[in-house]
């Protein structure tokens, strides 16, 4: 029986919760995932919490808040000037709380992603944590395949 451990290729299903119950990511009604253990596609956390299960295993792990994605950082929240965004992107655009709006990295080849929690007259505050930092997760898997 293949037992799941550092650097393992795996294909699962999985069902990634937040506090409210509600699914942030649920593969269990399409085609199962395939993912490398180590290669940054799930947290660390939760790739510490899947070292030793076997193939088969079905479970659910609840982590504590900010165990999964790190605790919310202050220094994370950012005041974005409205005229940079109109540079950057569409100068007509109108930005409202809960938008999620994607920056390129400053070496131009990715992009991270800010979710407006307040808008100013003249800026936009936005919050650059994970969604679900600081919070409790609950991570269903059912191990189908270890390599």
């Amino acid at each position: 029986m293949n037992l799941i451990q550092a650097g393992s290729f795996l294909t699962l299903h999985y069902r990634l919760a937040g506090p409210d119950g509600s699914d942030v990511i649920n593969t269990f009604a399409d085609k199962p995932a395939t993912l490398s253990l180590g290669s940054g596609q799930l947290s660390p956390a939760i790739e510490a919490k899947l070292i030793g299960l076997a193939e088969g295993v079905r479970t659910q792990i609840e982590l504590a808040p900010g165990e999964a994605f790190g605790d919310h950082n202050q220094q994370l929240m950012q005041r974005v000037k409205l005229s940079l965004l109109h540079e950057l992107g569409d100068p007509d655009e109108q930005y409202s709380v809960g938008d999620v709006i994607q920056f390129p990295t400053p070496d131009g080849q990715g992009s991270y992603a800010g979710s407006v929690r307040e808008v100013g007259p003249d800026w936009l505050l936005f919050d650059f944590n994970h969604p679900l930092a600081g919070q409790p997760v609950s991570f269903e898997v059912h191990v189908i395949g270890v390599l």
